[in-house]
């Protein structure tokens, strides 16, 4: 059973950014919240980029379904990235990258 990340993200809004919750816009994609690039794309539209600390420890504690990660690396042979070029857009290590290649060899 998956988190409701609509719950979740409704109620820090709720608490922290109620005149977000206003925006018609961020109503819409709470509604779309499915995979972890999902949140990831809207935390960053919430929540703007982190200090790079707070990233780096935020980072360590992100997990990726199946679903994402094939869509992390169509994005990279789409766009014809190296590893490091994805590994820098998504904040993930170069290492987990390599890994993923090697696991969903696309």
């Amino acid at each position: 059973m998956s988190p409701d990340y609509k719950q979740i993200y409704t109620d820090i809004l709720e608490e922290k950014y109620p005149e977000k919750l206003k925006d018609p816009g961020i109503r819409r994609q709470l509604e779309m919240l499915h995979s972890a690039v999902d949140i990831l794309r809207f935390n960053q539209q919430i929540f703007g980029n982190p200090e790079y600390a707070m990233e780096f420890n935020n980072q360590r504690l992100r997990s990726y379904d199946e679903v994402s990660i094939l869509q992390i690396l169509t994005y990279q042979k789409k766009n014809k990235l190296t590893n490091i070029q994805v590994s820098n857009h998504f904040k993930i290590s170069r290492n987990t990258i390599a890994k993923w290649k090697a696991t969903f060899k696309s």
